[in-house]
């Protein structure tokens, strides 16, 4: 490989939320630099919420991202109701559940059926599937509409949430909406098998590549954990939210904006393929059955196999959010409640962790006396995933540096779009003492 040239500058990867690049440069066989780069300007949600009140954190830590925008809610809610002793119903926590489960399939629909898809099928965007593949995109269209509808019902609306508030739900769904839902669900079991048999006559088109990391995500003894549980890992013992930093310990490199983390090895990687490693004993059976449609086995360490992982947990959630809606339509008492529970605003500390598509996010505020804000910390998946994006490419690139560079610069932005990074969210602001 000494005659093994390359000089990749790849500005902007496409098709991921963000601005991320990749650089790449082989002189003689030797890689001489390779980095995956955030060039975004920082954001300052962590800033925007300090002097703010308890009621509407969580509106402004929502609008982080439009994707996943149910999910920061929900950690901020979970952070606030921490620090404030709140406590909710089995009713709303039953409906939270919904609520992540709305947008895990939104984002995870999204992400197969309009960003890798197009790569399996070897063009540039979803744009000309439409002409190519009008069936294939009509069914993705529809399950998409399937988990907006969810959002809309459940939330309020698809995106930035307005009936969660701390305590519970301004406004929960009737009975008969939960009934259009269930139906609507239903009615679209047919389209999910075709999606799984359409992604499994491509997955040959994902590389087989694997690189040995530790895998982070929540888990939970009674569930398969998205909404509630404590960090678990592939490499350590389980520990409580709380300890949060211990397990993320950011620190920041020269070319990115965003901070990256680190727990047990250098990197580690968080998001679906992390749950389903994690949790897989906990999958609904409809989901285990895809799973091993794909000949899935834990531990996975191919990080293309976190497009598999997405798809074995929307049909977890499709199935487990009907299983929820099943209990909300049977339980006697589910409209007697009204509004939020009861609770009184103190000083306190509270952490907030919640699974969204992208993987553990951490939310943790602390408020003074008068329940205003008086400091904030926000942990992104992405920022987590960053050093096992870096990582990952470090070890791919001498596998196949001997390929045309056309294939490696897709490997390398497959790679990237496996984890289907929220880049813009992961950008924080720095606090720089300067001294004399």
């Amino acid at each position: 490989m000494t005659n093994v040239n390359l000089d990749i500058n790849l500005h902007y990867v496409t098709r991921v939320e963000g601005h991320g690049n990749i650089v790449v440069n082989v002189k003689e066989g030797k890689l001489e630099k390779l980095q995956w780069q955030v060039p975004e300007a920082p954001r300052f949600f962590e800033a925007m919420v300090i002097g703010q009140k308890w009621d509407v954190v969580h509106h402004i830590t929502s609008r982080i991202c439009g994707i996943c925008s149910i999910g920061h809610t929900l950690a901020s809610l979970k952070a606030t109701e921490s620090a404030m002793g709140i406590t909710l119903s089995e009713r709303d926590l039953k409906l939270r559940r919904l609520a992540i489960h709305a947008e895990n399939l939104q984002s995870h629909i999204l992400h197969l059926g309009y960003l890798v898809l197009p790569d399996l099928l070897g063009v540039g965007s979803v744009i000309p599937l439409a002409s190519s593949h009008p069936e294939e995109v009509k069914t993705v269209v529809r399950l998409h509409k399937a988990a907006n509808v969810m959002s809309d019902i459940v939330c309020g609306r698809t995106t930035h949430p307005q009936r969660l508030i701390p305590g519970g739900f301004t406004k929960i769904p009737t009975k008969d909406e939960l009934q259009k839902i269930k139906d609507t669900l239903n009615a679209e079991w047919k389209d999910i098998e075709v999606v799984a048999k359409l992604l499994k006559a491509l997955a040959g088109k994902l590389p087989s590549f694997t690189r040995e990391t530790e895998f982070v995500a929540l888990t939970s003894k009674d569930e398969y954990a998205i909404y509630d549980g404590d960090m678990g890992s592939t490499d350590t013992a389980t520990e409580p939210i709380k300890n949060y930093k211990a397990w993320t310990n950011e620190y920041i490199v020269p070319h990115s904006s965003a901070k990256y983390c680190k727990h047990n090895r250098p990197s580690l990687m968080v998001g679906a393929l992390a749950r389903v490693n994690k949790n897989y004993s906990q999958l609904s059976n409809k989901a285990k059955s895809i799973a091993e449609l794909f000949g899935f086995k834990t531990v996975c360490h191919n990080p293309y196999m976190n497009n598999v992982a997405q798809l074995i947990e929307i049909v977890h959630s499709w199935e487990d959010a009907i299983a929820k809606i099943d209990e909300l339509l049977t339980d006697p008492n589910y409209d007697k409640q009204v509004g939020p529970s009861a609770f009184t605003v103190k000083a306190g500390q509270g952490v907030g962790a919640v699974e969204v598509p992208r993987g553990l996010l951490f939310h943790d505020y602390t408020y003074d006396a008068n329940g205003v804000c008086i400091k904030a910390n926000c942990i992104i998946p992405t920022n987590i995933n960053h050093a096992n994006i870096q990582a990952d490419m470090e070890a791919l690139v001498p596998q196949v540096m001997t390929k045309p560079q056309k294939e490696i610069e897709l490997a390398l932005e497959m790679l990237v779009r496996a984890y289907d990074p929220c880049i813009s969210c992961s950008t924080h602001y720095l606090n720089i003492e300067f001294k004399d």
